[in-house]
């Protein structure tokens, strides 16, 4: 197997939201804001060559198909669908990834599923050979939303998403078509069923999606606003540290502007921190 890191489309968010009870004085040094207050932030995607001979991107980031308005609304930088130039630049395009797999259905992790907006059109799927890997719970969040993140989800994609007759829903730590090299670590505190995906096993890397953004929410009480039951977020983090750590699986950062991946450490004191950062992979081998 290999490893790519595959830049989608970049946002600016909100300090404060980002880094939820964390002071400015605290935040500010760990990703400087604008004159707006906002952080830059990557929606990075992880692409897994040769996984039991698939081609495997771990979701899609936020992707270009807001109008105009609603992606200055959102920070999202490039009006360009940036996630196809980057599977490009590593000698990809969409229609050759067999599996897009999704750990939640929240736009900035979702989005780049669709075609990039054009006026008048509607939206459209890409990757049209993929299956697409969705847990159930998050599924089911995403057609049914509660009105505090009803607009994180893209109302249009579960639709589509069935009429493909490519959706696959995973009730279990597994996903069949997967097979046992990918094993889903679940998580609530960010939004119910949010799925972590673990390749390779013991000294393989894990997405660490929402649960962990990057390196400043490796320090166990950071959390975002955005996260709905931050004290069950906390324990979780603490928990799959601890694994991570033992079982030496490096961890997988989508929102970091700057970091990749990085294996995780903890000190005397029990804080946790990264080392051995890696800034972008490009075909990194990963044994089976």
């Amino acid at each position: 197997m290999k490893l790519w890191s595959i830049l989608g489309n970049s946002q600016k968010l909100d300090g404060g939201a980002m880094f939820g009870n964390a002071p400015k004085a605290v935040w500010s040094k760990w990703l400087a804001p604008d004159e707006l207050n906002r952080v830059p932030l990557a929606c990075r995607a992880l692409l897994v060559d040769d996984l039991d001979g698939q081609r495997v991107l771990f979701e899609t980031g936020i992707g270009a198909f807001f109008p105009p308005k609603l992606r200055e609304r959102y920070g999202v930088v490039e009006d360009r669908h940036v996630l196809l130039d980057s599977l490009a630049q590593a000698g990809f395009t969409d229609a050759d990834i067999d599996a897009v797999v999704i750990s939640h259905l929240h736009f900035d992790h979702a989005g780049g599923l669709l075609a990039a907006h054009a006026e008048g059109e509607p939206p459209r799927l890409l990757f049209p050979n993929a299956r697409y890997v969705v847990g159930r719970e998050a599924w089911e969040r995403a057609k049914a939303p509660h009105p505090r993140d009803r607009a994180s989800f893209i109302p249009e994609l579960p639709m589509l998403l069935e009429a493909s007759g490519r959706l696959e829903i995973v009730d279990r730590d597994t996903s069949p078509s997967l097979g046992p090299k990918v094993r889903f670590h679940r998580s609530d505190g960010h939004t119910p069923g949010l799925l972590l995906a673990e390749i390779g096993g013991d000294g393989g890397v894990v997405f660490c999606a929402d649960l962990i953004p990057g390196r400043p929410w490796v320090h166990v009480p950071i959390t975002m606003g955005y996260d709905r039951y931050p004290e069950l977020l906390i324990d979780e983090k603490r928990r799959f540290l601890g694994e991570m750590l033992a079982r030496g699986v490096r961890l997988y950062f989508t929102h970091d502007p700057d970091c990749a991946m990085a294996r995780v450490t903890r000190d005397d004191g029990g804080r946790f921190a990264t080392a051995d950062e890696h800034a972008e992979l490009r075909g990194l081998p990963l044994a089976a």
